[in-house]
C-alpha cells in the first residue's frame, strides 16, 4: 500500500509573525483615540464606532485626515 504525501497548503489561520496583521483584529486603543479626535475635529460624530476593525480605522483616519486638510467641512453652528 503506497501513502501519498499530503501537500500543505497555507491556511489563513496560520500563526503570524511578530508585528504582522491581517487588519481584520480589533483597531488599536492609539487608532480608536485618534479616530475619535478627528470624528470630532471633522465634526463628523458617525465615522467614530466601537468595534472597528484595524483597517476599517485606518481608513477612516485616512479619510478624516484628507478632509480636514483640504477644509471640506460643514459649515460651524458654533
Amino acid at each position: 500500500m503506497t501513502q501519498k504525501k499530503k501537500t500543505q497548503e497555507p491556511q489563513e489561520s496560520q500563526q503570524l509573525s511578530a508585528g504582522e496583521y491581517t487588519g481584520r483584529e480589533p483597531m488599536t486603543g492609539a487608532q480608536a483615540a485618534y479616530l475619535q479626535t478627528l470624528a470630532n475635529e471633522a465634526r463628523e460624530p458617525g465615522a467614530y464606532r466601537q468595534g472597528l476593525t484595524r483597517r476599517e480605522a485606518s481608513k477612516r483616519i485616512e479619510a478624516l485626515m484628507e478632509r480636514l486638510r483640504l477644509g471640506e467641512l460643514p459649515p460651524h453652528t458654533d
